[in-house]
């Protein structure tokens, strides 16, 4: 059963991160690495597919902030959040 969405986990987050996921990819989002690898995951797999990738990215980007404590940079460069 590849290529679905899990249900396990919490069911409000998983729901929150496929439309912030959603409003990434629909809306206009001035130089974000993650919209152009989710559109070319568009262009492979169709944009469901692509919205459940991103969903699926952004939680393993906010659980490594989590861990970390380190702030969302837009430029990429690593800063803490003490």
């Amino acid at each position: 059963m590849t290529g679905r969405i899990s249900k396990i986990g919490d069911r409000e987050v998983r729901v929150v991160l496929y439309e912030a996921a959603n409003v990434m990819l629909t809306r206009p989002v001035k130089g974000s690495a993650l919209k152009r690898w989710a559109l070319a995951v568009a262009k492979r797999a169709g944009m469901r597919k692509a919205k459940v990738a991103l969903a699926r990215k952004l939680a393993v980007v906010l659980h490594r902030m989590l861990r970390s404590g380190e702030a969302f940079s837009l430029t990429g460069r690593a800063t803490s959040a003490a």
